[in-house]
């Protein structure tokens, strides 16, 4: 799964990736976006506007529209049959913007130890994901799903899922085009091997509170003892 995700851009990277998008005056920048969280997504109801969303799907027929988190990601293996995805696969496409993704590796004594996941190019990555619109009364709430495919060589020893990347330009702009269910349905793959660069950081990512740059700081990997 991708449980944790960070979006913390530089100006190089925004001008270099998202130059044509319209994007807040003041842009949020977080290190440690959980479940639940506000976040960015680029969707295909303005495809070329960054805006604001939930992260954790509420379809759009849910009863309370209550965001309990257990939505956050998709598995694009069956997607065109799930009922809380199926709508959304067909015609509420979204990416969602990172610089870095976490997974958590089972140490000594079963200790959660992060990692994180960032291109080696230092390009932003944009993840394949879905959105919904959930209405009652006067209230409104848009919230998105990130979808997770098998993983790459890179990742396989450390988790056995992975987010979908769309990398270039024109899958980007198809992603969120009206292209048919079963078009958009081949570009859910792994990405490709040797991609990403991947490195242990602090275990204060465990804690959803804290949201500062040093969570991206590489932390030295603990000796095992046989």
């Amino acid at each position: 799964m991708c449980g944790r995700y960070s979006f913390a851009p530089n100006p190089k990277q925004l001008e270099a990736q998202m130059r044509d998008v319209i994007r807040p005056l003041a842009l949020k920048i977080s290190f440690n976006i959980a479940p639940t969280h506000q976040s960015y997504v680029i969707a295909s109801d303005r495809p070329g506007v960054l805006q604001t969303m939930e992260w954790g799907l509420v379809p759009h027929w849910s009863a309370d529209g209550v965001n309990n988190g257990k939505l956050i990601n998709a598995r694009a293996e069956g997607i065109q049959e799930k009922p809380s995805f199926r709508d959304c696969i067909r015609s509420k496409r979204c990416l969602v913007p990172a610089d870095s993704f976490y997974e958590w590796r089972t140490g000594p004594g079963k200790d959660k130890i992060p990692y994180r996941i960032s291109l080696k190019s230092g390009a932003l990555m944009f993840m394949a994901g879905i959105w919904d619109e959930w209405q009652a009364g006067n209230e409104t709430k848009h919230t998105f799903s990130i979808i997770t495919t098998t993983p790459n060589r890179d990742l396989e020893t450390l988790h056995n899922r992975m987010p979908v990347l769309l990398s270039g330009g024109h899958d980007q702009q198809a992603w969120l085009s009206t292209l048919p269910v079963d078009t958009v349905l081949a570009m859910l793959h792994p990405a490709p091997d040797g991609i990403f660069s991947v490195y242990r950081v602090s275990e204060k990512l465990n804690n959803v509170a804290y949201n500062e740059p040093d969570l991206h700081r590489e932390v030295p990997e603990q000796p095992t003892f046989f």
